[in-house]
């Protein structure tokens, strides 16, 4: 009963609606809306929901079923609109994370929902054995962009997937054929990636996420993979060999704790892939499509320098690509493409027009100068926001991290092991923030966010971080 008026509320215009509608139906449970919660939420805004709460119940009822690859607080949500969530008990929840930076232009953009509908109407799935209107449409508009924004500046072809994950396993591919086309024997076979780097979770992309938390389990991962300390210039004559075939960075590490590339780095990269022959490969899956103010990170201004010398050669992307439709796509060079050839690579789903279609209405939007422009302002209010924090709590905010609407607030090593109860503070009095690498608070908001909601934001911080610490 608890899913079908879940699924019932996401069909409602009116929060207040569905609010009613679901302490009707549960009405006859014993734990609806005690006298218990009813206490908490005088004392907080959006209390986590208690034992005999609505939520509690529904969850109780449908989380055994689920395998537990995740712990989550007990908020459930059922329905989004811009920058805002509401959870099972009608809360809401002003969203500084965007869906871990997916929901780039808020959550239930109409201009997507219309797009969705009407394609939804059309034709969802044909296959890749055939031709179908939107794959090729998508790739087009991805390769035009991305040469057009001063990215990538040989940009060919894009393979479409439907994940982060499933991008940099195509690219992983993409490495290794190039690796033997350029030596039939086999040896040019190794992947360089980086200390602090995410890349995924499958069998090869996580062999390329050097993380002892996400490996060790799963061991043995795939052979081949060598690693290295992120923005360490010295050590890449050693690091990248004629054994190498591609070299795996973030411009921006993201799980990592927010850490920026220096542009000298990048360009060494650049530079010691060609010296071996090797490729190098940009994961942008959640510093890219804007994010940090420029449509590629790899184009932001902070990485400028002469004849735009560390561009790529594959580069992967997802997340903000659907808007929350699944969908990944993997860009690539002229002599990439060379080197795949048919029956190479393939997916069931990737491409479909249904995703194809959204992607491509999302990209004609994230790439408009006023919304990039738009991040730089808003990034600016973040940061100064950020500053103050970190004037009023000195001991506690150790360093301030990003680009553009990709942000990380470090915290000191004392209060390191605190920042979960920093984030259930601020969760609490209404918004929503999660953690990247080893204490580092990360605010990933939609694109479209306002200046008051900044605001807001920054005011709630400021209670959590003040209640965690006793300020």
């Amino acid at each position: 009963m608890a899913l079908r008026v879940a699924g019932r509320w996401l069909w409602s215009s009116s929060p207040r609606s569905l609010h009613s509608f679901t302490i009707r139906s549960f009405s006859s449970t014993p734990r609806a809306w005690s006298e218990k919660s009813t206490t908490a939420s005088k004392s907080l805004p959006t209390p986590d929901p208690g034992p005999e709460s609505v939520t509690a119940a529904f969850l109780e009822e449908r989380t055994p079923y689920m395998v537990p690859t995740y712990v989550r607080p007990t908020p459930t949500f059922v329905k989004g609109q811009g920058c805002y969530l509401w959870d099972l008990e009608n809360r809401r929840f002003l969203d500084l994370t965007a869906g871990i930076a997916v929901c780039s232009l808020g959550h239930c953009d109409p201009d997507i929902t219309k797009v969705i509908s009407e394609q939804a109407d059309t034709l969802v799935h044909a296959s890749n054995l055939y031709h179908n209107a939107w794959t090729g449409a998508l790739s087009k508009l991805l390769v035009e962009t991305t040469v057009q924004s001063g990215g990538m500046k040989d940009a060919k072809q894009v393979f479409i997937a439907n994940s982060g994950t499933e991008a940099n396993e195509a690219a992983i591919k993409f490495a290794r054929k190039f690796g033997r086309i350029v030596d039939p024997s086999g040896a040019k076979h190794e992947i360089v990636s980086f200390h602090n780097a995410f890349h995924g979770r499958t069998m090869g992309a996580l062999s390329a996420t050097p993380n002892p938390k996400y490996q060790a389990p799963f061991s043995p991962i795939v052979p081949g993979f060598q690693y290295g300390e992120f923005n360490n210039v010295e050590q890449l004559n050693n690091l990248i060999t004629d054994a190498t075939c591609g070299v795996f960075v973030e411009p921006v590490q993201g799980e990592g704790g927010l850490r920026v590339a220096t542009p000298e780095f990048l360009r060494a990269l650049r530079r010691r892939c060609d010296e071996v022959g090797a490729v190098l490969i940009y994961d942008e899956i959640q510093c890219g499509l804007s994010r940090t103010g420029a449509f590629w990170a790899h184009s932001h201004p902070h990485f400028a320098g002469p004849e735009n010398n560390h561009h790529p050669d594959i580069l992967t992307t997802a997340k903000a690509l659907g808007n929350g439709v699944p969908i990944g796509a993997t860009i690539v060079t002229g002599r990439v493409s060379a080197a795949i050839h048919t029956g190479d690579h393939g997916t069931t789903f990737g491409g479909n027009p249904l995703a194809c279609r959204v992607a491509h209405h999302i990209v004609s939007r994230l790439s408009s100068p006023d919304l990039q422009k738009g991040v730089e302002e808003k990034s600016a209010l973040f940061i100064a926001g950020f500053d103050a924090l970190r004037n009023k709590f000195p001991d506690v905010i150790a360093e301030i991290r990003g680009l553009g609407l990709m942000l990380g607030v470090q915290l000191s090593d004392k209060y390191v092991p605190r920042a979960a109860e920093i984030l259930t503070a601020a969760r609490q009095r209404g918004v929503l923030v999660i953690t990247a690498g080893e204490g580092c608070l990360r605010f990933l908001p939609p694109l479209t966010i306002t200046g008051d909601q900044i605001r807001t934001g920054l005011r709630v911080l400021e209670e959590a971080i003040a209640e965690v610490v006793g300020n």
